[in-house]
């Protein structure tokens, strides 16, 4: 019999718990379904277990994720401990979970479905065949460079942060971000701000030297704020971009922006043995719990878990397709309804359910 595979389910803060139960359920019944052998364990994280340890990330957690298959994780935050300093906040943890698992490279697919296309603020005929994938480094540049500080006084104080990037950093998501163009349309964009910025333009050498390794592929560069400009004129054009950790962190959400909400985006943090699968949407604190949130991005975060570190692509696509099922009934969260319409929105639960019902006839 195959070894079950092993997940480590951090609920996280706010709005993460529900939504990452929502995911839970649909994993295990797709699972079932396929008879694949789940194996699922639940452990402390983040601020809840900050406010009931002191410790946001407790070292039982820690284990529990390095001796995992994959992580799913729910947000994390709370403004209760928002005048802490930020290093001491416990949303820290999250970053800590990355480096952790060596976790070097995020996944942002950002797909819109049939049923997702009057959800849009874009006319149809620019989004309808948007398929398109963010692989964001992950565990460089100026969300982890050194010196970070703030020094002097008020009203003369001067805030410092460090950009830094090394080369071997930057071709090994570079490298992968063409063996995944390599299996989708062959076309990658190379996002950078090579006019202005040192590490850009060590990006951009990089970038040249392993271009010739995949002839296959068709490489275009673009600096940021052109690709931010292209993103809301021809989303659909763009198959792959790789881009610096900062830079992905904004395109992709901007992507999220062009499928209606955060609330739809699902991503994976891969590089080390142990995966990380999230929803990229915040914790939200003020909606936790009322049974408003929407779950599409944990669920679908569970299927991009089932295709990586499971290999189950078939288990992984009926998620997705069931997914796009409820989507195509009308089905609606909050926050992919205008405010005149928000009395139609269906719960957490409720998308949920009709995830599930449609994994009955999903292929």
């Amino acid at each position: 019999m195959n070894r079950p595979l092993k997940v480590c389910v951090f609920g996280g803060d706010g709005i993460g718990p529900e939504v990452t139960r929502a995911a839970v359920r649909v994993l295990r019944a797709v699972c079932s379904r396929e008879s694949i052998a789940l194996d699922l364990e639940e452990h402390p994280f983040g601020s809840q277990s900050f406010r009931e340890s002191g410790v946001a990330f407790p070292e039982a957690s820690r284990q529990a994720a390095s001796n995992a298959d994959a992580v799913l994780c729910g947000a994390v935050g709370d403004p209760d401990f928002d005048h802490l300093p930020p290093m001491e906040r416990p949303q820290r943890c999250l970053l800590d979970l990355r480096q952790l698992l060596d976790a070097w490279a995020n996944l942002r697919p950002a797909r819109m479905s049939e049923g997702l296309l009057d959800c849009s603020p874009m006319k149809a005929e620019y989004v309808r065949d948007l398929d398109l994938l963010v692989v964001r480094e992950l565990l460089g540049g100026l969300y982890f460079g050194k010196p970070r500080e703030r020094r002097g006084e008020s009203p003369h104080q001067v805030a410092l942060d460090t950009m830094v990037y090394k080369e071997e950093e930057i071709e090994r998501i570079v490298r992968l971000g063409f063996q995944l163009a390599q299996g989708r349309r062959k076309q990658l964009c190379s996002v950078d701000k090579s006019n202005v910025l040192e590490c850009s333009r060590l990006w951009e050498a990089v970038v040249a030297r392993i271009a010739p390794e995949f002839p296959d592929v068709q490489l275009s560069h673009l600096y940021v704020d052109a690709c931010a400009t292209a993103l809301v004129t021809h989303p659909a054009e763009f198959d792959v971009i790789v881009t610096s950790n900062l830079f992905g962190d904004i395109l992709s959400d901007q992507s999220a922006g062009i499928l209606g909400s955060l609330g739809v985006l699902p991503s994976a943090s891969v590089g080390g043995p142990t995966a990380l699968y999230e929803p990229v949407h915040g914790s939200a604190p003020p909606i936790a719990g009322k049974n408003i949130a929407n779950p599409m991005a944990a669920i679908l975060s569970a299927a991009m878990l089932l295709r990586h570190s499971g290999g189950h692509e078939d288990a992984a696509l009926a998620i997705e397709q069931a997914v796009d099922q409820a989507l195509a009934q009308g089905l609606r969260t909050a926050d992919l309804l205008p405010r005149e319409r928000r009395h139609e929105a269906v719960g957490t639960i409720e998308f949920t359910e009709a995830v599930l019902a449609a994994l009955d006839v999903a292929v």
